[in-house]
């Protein structure tokens, strides 16, 4: 027993000592992954000239970006157009080398046999990682030797950057890790067939949406920083504009600023109030067409009122003008029935515009937000149906007792969210319908902020709206959450 006691520390020092170069090559491969969004970590801005703003992925992928400022120094070849198709490739190579060591990394949650064939991803990953990088510095090479020959060295401001040996050192470490797990796997048995646990594999389905969240959701934070310099578009951030709080206290020191924050907010929060005093609308319209007896009917309605939802706002108001303009369908047809009266261009008045604004949402809308609801009455029990034709029940007994109590839980969380969302309600549909008239009434706080940061280029003030927006959601979400823990006794988050 002592001998057995003795033994399970060892084994357990064992086991850890054997996961260890997995969490390494996976911390590395992953931190590799997130340094492709960041500018500063950039292996590939050979020249000053290049923005600042330019990242390994928009290097390799765009161009324009990259050469936006060498208008001049491509015309007068200071830098050749030869040179910057070898960055882009050099760099598109480096970012070929992080997708295979990605693909070997997620390999290596599976069982022995998969184990060993992704360890030979990141293995040829890390080496076109570094061939990448070799090709990126030859490219730096030819710039400098061009810049020699022609001159202009002081023009064309060449520059090695520190993410190149970052990289490289990167791609290094995963091509040794994975030589690690490599010789652990030798001499292990493995399986016939290659398998992964149900854990991991539900995890890899779920991983693409989290890197989009991250990307779209959470590395946009990182522009925060400019809500802290006096930034026009173009500049560099630095200690000569920064300003530290001085927009923040412009945002409610300046009158101007402060009313028309306030009519935006009263805005935003009329027209997301009736979005939410209307969000029983898709579960009603859910309810009555489970309810129809026909199959056919029901699939040709769900997929016409689903349809508007993929339905841009720009077509939207493109029907909206044709139907309620001045030379419109309805105008029109009211000439035909002898009303010879003025014209009247119903999408130019102001009045009633937070009623409108709703009825285009739901009817685009309201199709697509029913369909979790249809999803939840498929998945009540018909058992109770069946039970409460026995008990003599009615249809209208049905959808009552039954019906809408199993939905409640899945509206309820859907509620709460939207109030936790109530300052986003979107821009787009309030651009495409706005004109000089509704101007006051339409602007909400994602077009104010639009207004103001694209429109008027005051991006540090558009920044702090968006930050005090993003801090007052958060608040409402975990409000919402104790609500919902208060009523219902879950939690949605």
């Amino acid at each position: 027993m002592q001998a057995k006691a003795a033994a399970d520390p060892v084994r357990a020092k064992e086991s850890i000592a054997s996961y260890l170069p997995y969490w390494l090559h996976r911390i590395v491969i992953l931190f590799t992954g997130l340094l492709i969004f960041f500018p500063q970590a950039n292996p590939g801005r050979i020249s000053l000239k290049i923005s600042e703003y330019a990242s390994l992925f928009t290097t390799a992928t765009s161009r324009a970006t990259i050469t936006n400022s060498m208008g001049r120094i491509l015309r007068e070849e200071w830098i050749r157009q030869s040179d910057i198709t070898l960055l882009m490739i050099g760099s598109a190579v480096v970012l070929l080398g992080i997708l295979l060591s990605a693909v070997g990394g997620c390999m290596s949650l599976g069982n022995v046999r998969m184990r060993k064939r992704g360890c030979l991803f990141p293995m040829g990953g890390g080496l076109i990682m570094l061939a990448g990088c070799g090709v990126i510095y030859r490219a730096y090479q030819n710039v400098l030797a061009h810049g020699t020959e022609v001159d202009r060295l002081g023009r064309i401001d060449p520059n090695l950057p520190a993410g190149l040996p970052l990289f490289a050192v990167l791609g290094a470490l995963i091509t040794l890790t994975g030589l690690i797990i490599f010789f652990m796997l030798r001499g292990r048995q493995a399986e016939e067939k290659m398998d992964m646990d149900e854990k991991f594999r539900l995890f890899l389905m779920f991983l693409p949406v989290l890197l989009l969240t991250f990307v779209f959701a959470y590395l946009p934070i990182y522009g925060w920083r400019f809500a802290f310099f006096d930034y026009k578009i173009g500049d560099a951030l630095n200690g000569d504009n920064f300003v530290g709080l001085k927009w923040f206290t412009f945002l409610f020191e300046n009158g101007a600023t402060r009313a028309d924050l306030g009519r935006v907010l009263v805005n935003t929060l009329a027209m997301s109030g009736l979005g939410i005093a209307t969000s029983w609308l898709p579960i009603a319209f859910a309810v009555f067409l489970a309810e129809v007896p026909s199959s056919k009917f029901q699939r040709f309605v769900q997929t016409f009122t689903t349809i508007p939802n993929f339905i841009s706002w720009v077509l939207v108001y493109a029907i909206a003008l044709a139907i309620f303009s001045t030379d419109g369908f309805v105008n029109s047809f009211l000439r035909l029935l002898g009303n010879n009266s003025a014209a009247v261009n119903y999408l130019d008045s102001p009045d009633h515009t937070w009623l409108k604004m709703l009825l285009w949402g739901t009817w685009k809308g309201v199709g697509w937000s029913a369909i979790i609801y249809i999803a939840g009455i498929s998945g009540i029990d018909q058992q109770l149906y069946e039970a409460a034709d026995v008990d003599g029940a009615n249809r209208w007994h049905r959808i009552w007792h039954i019906t809408i109590p199993g939905l409640m839980p899945t509206y309820m969380v859907m509620l709460l969210m939207s109030i936790a969302g109530i300052l986003s309600n979107g821009m787009e549909q309030y651009l495409v319908f706005r004109n000089a008239r509704n101007t006051d009434v339409i602007q909400v706080l994602d077009l104010y902020v639009y207004d103001i940061g694209i429109g008027q280029g005051l991006i540090p003030l558009s920044t702090v709206v968006g930050i005090f927006k993003s801090l007052i959601g958060v608040t409402l979400l975990f409000g919402a959450n104790r609500i919902s823990k208060a009523i219902r006794g879950e939690s949605i988050i």
